[in-house]
């Protein structure tokens, strides 16, 4: 498979990884060949794809989604693995081109970092972790109000950026205060505690909640929860936090521009981790039932919760609701006790409910195969993805895409998987009316209760390949098609509209500075 052997040493590596050589060589050949654009055929919109929910129907489905969480059968996983380093990139810029930086110097620069810079230190005294840098600088003889009047701004930004204060930019993101309350700020971890609770509480009070973290993370984040969560262990809650990280067994041999393994200045081989898609390993090993996947940095304040927690309760009732049908419908296909009445009732639902295509085909085929079809199309993970209007916010969105089969099924879609150079294509990607804001409910067991291998539902020609560099050269990284892109390609797709109040993410350091998350 490759002009290339591995040696002694090299197995020997893989084996520890948990990986084979077969399944190296494999990567290595996705290199080669790389992989195909995805093939728009048109954005998803307001009845052609997505759904908006009525008054009446947003408060019939988050009612009915009670008894599920009562009875147990809801958790949420939340992806918060890595630093927070993207969101001080700027800050990080800027600090390390000054010995001193001043307000006039900053005031004298207009590029995006300088900009933002500057906007911080105007706003210092409104993030939820000012009185801790105050008290951190204060440690070490610093004023930071002093500093502040006297536009005096490299001391404030290395105590909040390094250890020699808070080094928030070596932090997990959800250790990170994010909004201020009178009695105590909280962190993006506590937001997500609380917010759980609103939605997946069963009968004994019991929220469970799974976060991914990094291994070198692992133990701060435990320690954080531990000593908050008392603060939310109220009115009978009592949360059952769970953790994981991303196994070593979903990392991905680099390599170098020619397509040969790269390797470190010791000679041993290069594997880097596979992108969020590895984590559909964690979900397979929850078990789940009813799941809520939610980012890390997407919460939001106590007083604007409200509006999230009833989508949330919405969405999965209206998962549940499918899923009764569809359990219904796949138990009776099983059975073989199906009339044509009965297919043409299946066949309409597919259409009206999930926008699931039907090919001409197949009311010229035998029974038998019509019944193979609609259970192929039924029996699978259910996904009811909550979709925002495009404001202009960077990520993927719901698209209609084309399979060689002559089908097309609905799909996030992100503008890396597009082939901008062909304009037709790049006109689909921007006339996108919504965007995908990463909230989804999940149905990830099958009609006799059993979880489904989520592994045999991935799109394999969905990965990514991009260029890094590693001890002063070029590499190509791969990454495992995305958790909610490719990894949940083949899973039953609903879309649905959700305010833009239900979505607020903390991209940048100053996205806290938005008045949705200000006090």
């Amino acid at each position: 498979m490759g002009a290339f052997s591995f040696t002694h040493r090299d197995l020997e590596q893989i084996k520890q990884m948990g990986l084979t050589a077969e399944k190296v060589m494999l990567q290595v050949e996705m290199f080669k060949k790389g992989f195909p654009y995805a093939k728009l055929n048109r954005p998803c919109t307001v009845g052609d794809g997505i759904h908006v929910l009525s008054s009446l129907e947003l408060k019939r489905y988050a009612e009915s989604y009670s008894e599920v969480a009562l009875s147990g059968r809801s958790m949420k996983f939340v992806p918060a693995s890595g630093a927070a380093s993207r969101m001080f990139r700027a800050f990080l810029a800027v600090n390390g081109l000054y010995e001193s930086l001043t307000d006039e110097e900053l005031r004298g620069k207009r590029d995006p970092d300088h900009r933002a810079v500057h906007e911080f230190v105007r706003g210092l005294r409104r993030f939820a972790f000012f009185e801790d840098l105050r008290n951190a600088m204060a440690r070490n003889g610093l004023d930071v109000d002093r500093l502040l009047e006297a536009g005096e701004y490299k001391p404030i930004l290395e105590s909040m950026l390094t250890a020699q204060g808070l080094d928030l930019a070596d932090l997990p993101k959800g250790l990170i205060k994010f909004h201020s309350y009178p009695a105590h700020n909280r962190t993006a971890f506590e937001e997500h505690l609380v917010e759980g609770a609103a939605y997946t509480r069963d009968r004994s009070g019991g929220v469970r909640i799974h976060f991914t973290v990094s291994p070198e993370y692992e133990t701060s984040v435990r320690r954080h929860i531990e000593s908050t969560r008392a603060l939310y262990e109220k009115d009978g809650v009592l949360f059952a936090v769970e953790f994981s990280t991303q196994k070593t067994c979903t990392d991905t041999i680099a390599v170098d521009m020619d397509n040969h393994p790269f390797r470190d200045t010791a000679g041993a081989l290069v594997f880097r981790p596979g992108g969020h898609g590895s984590l559909l390993e964690n979900l397979c090993d929850l078990g789940g039932d009813v799941l809520f996947i939610k980012n890390i940095d997407n919460v939001l304040p106590d007083r604007l919760k409200e509006e999230t927690v009833t989508y949330k309760k919405a969405l999965a009732g209206l998962l549940v609701q499918l899923q009764k049908k569809i359990f219904t419908y796949v138990e009776t296909l099983v059975s073989g006790e199906v009339d044509q009445r009965l297919i043409t009732e299946i066949i309409g639902f597919m259409k009206d409910r999930l926008f699931i295509m039907i090919p001409e085909r197949l009311e010229r085929r035998p029974r038998e195969d019509q019944v193979r079809f609609l259970l192929s199309r039924l029996n699978r993970p259910l996904r009811v993805c909550g979709m925002v209007k495009n404001e202009g916010e960077p990520g993927g969105g719901p698209f209609w895409v084309d399979h060689p089969d002559g089908t097309s099924s609905l799909q996030i879609v992100e503008s890396s998987q597009v082939d901008v150079g062909l304009s037709h294509q790049k006109k689909i990607l921007t006339s996108s009316t919504h965007f995908n804001p990463v909230d989804l409910v999940c149905g990830i067991r099958d009609y006799s209760g059993k979880p489904f291998d989520l592994r045999r539902f991935v799109d394999p020609d969905t990965g990514f390949i991009s260029i890094k560099s590693r001890d002063g050269r070029d590499l190509k990284a791969l990454e495992h098609p995305g958790l909610w892109n490719g990894a949940m390609a083949n899973w039953t797709t609903v879309f649905v509209e959700v305010p833009l109040a239900t979505f607020s993410p903390v991209k940048t350091l100053n996205d806290l500075l938005r008045k949705e998350h200000q006090a």
